[in-house]
């Protein structure tokens, strides 16, 4: 299978050659032809059931098989693998949208520069005060920061003047101890100054890796530069930036050709780096003020997006992978068991969604897509707690010093579930006792009690049994 590979360097600094367009569709029509090679199949799927991943080439292999009795083999083996290094955990966070200005020209999105029927909003750093105590009363510890890009109304200073005002606001139990932030390609100077003011993980979607649809979706503005919004990343990680987040948002092309590409990605990351991506997100296209979807005829089937989570799953067995609220309430249940970690609840897209202080229609109409998971953070919690997942708030690992290579390190050597069990635990009981319902509370009073009866080591067992008691009464903000 590797002799058959295009020659490229996946180590370069340039993006045309680690995203490489000949290979690229030398995988995709290799997989095509090899969908129904049995024993290469087989080898696959017994390498994947190793836990080291999968290269790009052969996770197209094994989204390309149509057999049925193949598809669910996959499914069970990511149900295992995620299962084996992430537990029952599944990571909350919300993103907070700080203004929708955008001199960008992308053509799938309703921020787009020349959309006059959008209300243009900015947050003042008293707004998003008032936003992220709204988020805090929800229960959220973890945020993910998204704004237009623009010059004038979102430059860099903003960014960073924004982050401090949120780490800086404590609002009776509540505090957000970790954000990640999902802004437009920057500078390497600017990457640092984002590394020093504490941020978390630096979260950048590639849209569509094809180099020809890319440019075709995005006419004007800075994001137009294919290239430099492709090496972001490499700067993000020369900046100092160890946790970065990669995706693609399915349904702008061909999505098997994203589909390798991301993991190709991926692999750049880890073989400059020495680390890969820490999360990759797998958003679809949805309907949006000023968008019309017959322009993308894409489309992804649920079916076949699910198929897309659980082979990212067995490629890239260590990295976090998010879902947000685009999607429905059973496509979300579908993938969150073959392979999603992290997950969005309670979400707003649009700027000042949260402390609701504007009027409610014109929030709405500032909105950059429409949501299919409107539940409240509260409901979702008890969602995933019925369909026995531990909802986790914990940030531990960034605060403690564990990110990139170390994270990676730790968790392939089946070390990090030490620390993730039990700080899932301790922050589901703060979420229990400062914000549940009562419905919430008993469900996760029992799933508390069985859990922790698990946790290997008999050490930690104890410290976690007194610390959550230590919670009931009061304290806060434990960690392993």
């Amino acid at each position: 299978m590797h002799d058959t590979m295009v020659k490229y360097d996946v180590k370069s600094n340039q993006a045309a050659e680690f995203i490489n367009d000949a290979e690229i569709r030398a995988s995709i029509e290799y997989a095509a032809t090899h969908s129904d090679d049995r024993a290469l199949i087989e080898e696959i799927l017994a390498k994947a059931a190793e836990g080291g991943g999968l290269n790009h080439r052969e996770a197209a292999v094994l989204l390309a098989c149509g057999e049925e009795s193949i598809i669910e083999r996959i499914f069970s083996l990511a149900r295992s693998i995620k299962q084996r290094i992430y537990g029952n955990r599944i990571v909350m966070f919300a993103p907070l949208y700080l203004s929708n200005y955008c001199i960008n020209g992308c053509t799938y999105c309703p921020y787009h520069a020349i959309n006059r029927t959008i209300p243009r909003r900015k947050l003042s750093q008293e707004e998003i005060r008032r936003e992220v105590i709204a988020l805090q009363d929800m229960g959220h510890k973890r945020l993910a920061l998204e704004a237009g890009e623009h010059p004038k109304y979102s430059p860099i200073e903003y960014i960073l003047e924004s982050i401090d005002t949120i780490y800086s606001i404590h609002h009776r139990n509540g505090a957000i101890r970790r954000v990640n932030v999902n802004i437009a390609a920057t500078s390497i100077e600017e990457y640092k100054m984002l590394k020093d003011a504490g941020i978390g993980t630096y979260i950048l979607f590639q849209e569509t890796y094809s180099r020809q649809r890319y440019e075709q979706l995005h006419p004007t503005g800075p994001k137009s530069n294919w290239a430099y919004h492709t090496e972001a990343m490499d700067r993000a990680m020369i900046g100092g930036i160890d946790d970065v987040g990669i995706g693609a948002l399915f349904g702008l092309t061909d999505y098997r050709y994203d589909f390798v590409a991301l993991l190709m990605h991926a692999e750049h990351l880890e073989a400059r780096f020495g680390v890969g991506p820490h999360t990759i997100s797998v958003p679809r296209i949805r309907p949006a003020s000023d968008i019309d979807l017959r322009d993308f005829n894409n489309g992804v089937s649920d079916e076949m997006f699910r198929r897309i989570v659980a082979v990212l799953r067995l490629a890239v067995p260590y990295t976090g992978m998010i879902i947000s609220t685009r999607e429905s309430k059973r496509s979300r249940e579908l993938v969150l068991d073959v392979g999603v970690s992290q997950l969005s609840g309670g979400s707003r897209t649009s700027v000042g969604g949260y402390a609701q202080n504007i009027e409610q229609e014109q929030i709405e109409e500032s909105a950059q897509f429409d949501i299919s998971d409107v539940r409240s953070l509260d409901e979702i919690v008890a969602w995933l707690l019925e369909l026995g997942y531990v909802p986790s708030f914990c940030t531990a690992c960034y605060r403690e010093g564990r990110t990139g290579d170390r994270f990676m390190s730790l968790a392939k050597r089946g070390l990090i579930g030490d620390c993730c069990s039990p700080n899932a635990l301790m922050t589901l009981r703060e979420y229990m006792e400062d914000y549940a319902s009562e419905h919430t509370r008993t469900l996760a009073e029992k799933v508390i009690a069985e859990q922790v009866e698990l946790i290997p080591s008999e050490r930690v067992r104890e410290i976690t049994r007194r610390r959550l008691q230590e919670i009931g009464c009061g304290k806060r903000d434990f960690r392993f």
